[in-house]
This record gives structure tokens, C-alpha cells and sequence, in this order.
């Protein structure tokens, strides 16, 4: 085989209480990457389309570019050579885990094409490179279930350690990506580097809350531990007409309803894909009721993560 065109996913990261260690793919929106062997040896990206020109496509530059690059190093192949043409079905700096779902493609798309020398696991901390490369941090609560499918914790980073968890069948997830755009790194920039001890509490009550609701599953415990009483004051602000779109979310049903990443998309869970396709055409009415338009996706958690095409 000296050619593979692979698709990953898109994410949710944070989940409302869990910043930085909660994330959970779906089945759409994602990422296409063509990988082909070549005779010269290193990563060239031949064409990047659907990214209006914007990203770069110097290899060492690039989410996908760099993830391949660390993973040849890595297993001593760094006389291979591969050609490369990303596909982007996402827009960039809509916090669905676009920089995360382009590592992913590529890296798997290698490890694939080289018969596999590594588990899916083993490929986590190359797919963060990419991160790294995005948005100045190696974390790995949108390439984690990019890369694993599911619903999966970031226990710990150091060592690195990441659980997937099982979630209910019927849990349905709602994604809205308005017409704006933040940027991850002013996203982060704005967060305070100390809470206080009551918010801590309270949010590692919640994390423990929803993990407990997915896994029982209790989907009123899921619904009530979906609360962030850390980031989500402070980034909410970057969102145009975020606490209605919430509120139209709550009212026609939705379990709980928060920021994706570091927005300016938004998401809500649902016990049944009914409800999420109403909780969207509330969500989408709520933005184009001040002018902004946008996308919406109704999917159930992708447990798969990356596949062929």
C-alpha cells in the first residue's frame, strides 16, 4: 500500500466542568488527510484545501506536518518520505478540535502506511506535538478522543495518562459553530492562573458528577453536573449572545449546554437524538436572531475515531 486517505473526527474538549482533561468525539464534522509514500525522504504537504490559504504548509509548521515528522523520528524512519494533501471540513478557530483532527489523520495516516509499528495509543503524544504547534500546548483533550474515539479523561499529563470511558448509547451531542471566530491562544490568554477554594470545590464536584452520570448512566446527574464555574464566566464573554443560545438549548430540553474548546462553538448533550435535533434549531434560531449565522451537527459519541476512506 503506498497510499491512504484517512478521516478524523471532530471533538468537544472540556465538556463544561472538565477543561483541559474531558473530551469526546463525534461523527461529523472532520479532517481528510491523502498520504502517499515517497522516494525523497520527509514530509511535504503538497495542498491544503477548504483553509482559504491560511495555514502553513511548511511540514515542520503544521499540525499534521509535525506529528508525522516527530513519529518518524521517534521509530528511526526518518528515511521515509511522504506527500501529503489535507482536506479541511472544519472551520479554523471554531473549538471542535480542527488542529487536533489534522494531527490525527496524519499521524495515523503514517503509522498505517508503514505497517503499523505503533498502537493507536502510542501515536497520543505525536498528535500533541501538533497541538503544540497550534496553540503554543501539548494537551490532548481534543486529539485524545480524535485518536481514540469515545469519551476520554486526561488523568494526568505528566506522566501522560488517558482513560476512555463508556457513555451511554442513546446520549446525542449537539454542536452549533457560529459565523465567528476565537483564537485558542486569546482564549487561553484571558483565563486566570488561580481560582478559589470554593470554585475548586465546586467544579471537582462536578467532574466527579459526570463521569458518575455517564457511567451509571443517570442522565439527570449528567444534566446537573454539567456546570463551570471557572472557565466558562470568563470565555462566555468572547461569544455573542451566548447566555440566550444556552438558555434556548436548557429550555427545549438539552441535559446541559457550555462552550466546545475554547469556543466560540457551542454544545449540548441530550438523552435522545430527537431532542438534540430540536435543542439545534433553537440553539441556531437564538444566533440568527442577532444576525449571526452558522452550522449545526447532531451526533451520537463517535467511538470509532479515525478511519479509512
Amino acid at each position: 500500500m503506498n497510499e491512504i486517505r484517512v478521516f478524523a473526527p471532530a471533538t468537544v474538549a472540556n465538556v463544561a466542568c472538565g477543561f483541559d482533561i474531558f473530551g469526546f468525539a463525534v461523527d461529523q464534522p472532520g479532517d481528510e488527510v491523502l498520504l502517499r509514500l515517497s522516494d525523497e525522504p520527509g514530509v511535504r504537504i503538497l495542498d491544503i484545501l477548504g483553509d482559504d490559504g491560511r495555514l502553513p504548509r511548511e511540514a515542520s509548521r503544521n499540525t499534521a506536518g509535525i506529528a508525522i515528522q516527530v513519529f518518524l523520528k521517534k521509530i528511526g524512519r526518518t528515511d521515509v518520505g511522504f506527500e501529503m494533501i489535507l482536506t479541511k471540513h472544519m472551520p479554523l478557530g471554531s473549538g471542535l478540535g480542527s488542529s487536533a483532527a489534522s494531527a490525527v489523520a496524519g499521524v495515523f495516516a503514517a503509522n498505517e502506511l508503514l505497517g503499523r509499528p505503533l498502537t493507536t495509543i502510542e501515536l497520543l503524544p505525536f498528535a500533541m506535538e501538533g497541538e503544540r504547534v497550534a496553540c503554543g500546548s501539548a494537551h490532548a483533550d481534543n486529539v485524545g478522543p480524535s485518536l481514540l474515539g469515545g469519551f476520554v479523561v486526561v488523568r494526568s499529563y505528566s506522566p501522560l495518562d488517558v482513560i476512555k470511558i463508556e457513555t451511554p448509547a442513546s446520549l446525542f451531542a449537539t454542536l452549533v459553530h457560529p459565523d465567528v471566530e476565537v483564537n485558542t491562544k486569546d482564549a487561553r490568554f484571558i483565563l486566570k492562573n488561580e481560582v478559589s477554594l470554593k470554585n475548586a470545590i465546586t467544579q471537582m464536584g462536578n467532574v466527579a458528577g459526570l463521569i458518575a452520570g455517564l457511567t451509571k448512566p443517570d442522565y439527570d446527574l449528567i444534566g446537573r453536573s454539567m456546570v463551570d464555574v471557572i472557565i466558562e464566566p470568563v470565555r462566555s464573554i468572547l461569544i455573542p449572545e451566548f447566555n440566550e443560545v444556552k438558555q434556548a438549548a436548557l429550555d427545549n430540553g438539552a441535559l446541559g449546554c457550555s462552550i466546545s474548546g475554547s469556543g466560540p462553538s457551542m454544545f449540548a448533550l441530550s438523552r435522545d437524538v430527537e431532542t438534540a435535533q430540536r435543542v439545534g434549531q433553537a440553539m441556531q434560531q437564538a444566533f440568527l436572531s442577532v444576525g449571526i449565522t452558522g452550522e449545526v451537527y447532531v451526533s451520537g459519541i463517535n467511538n470509532v475515531g479515525p478511519r479509512i476512506l
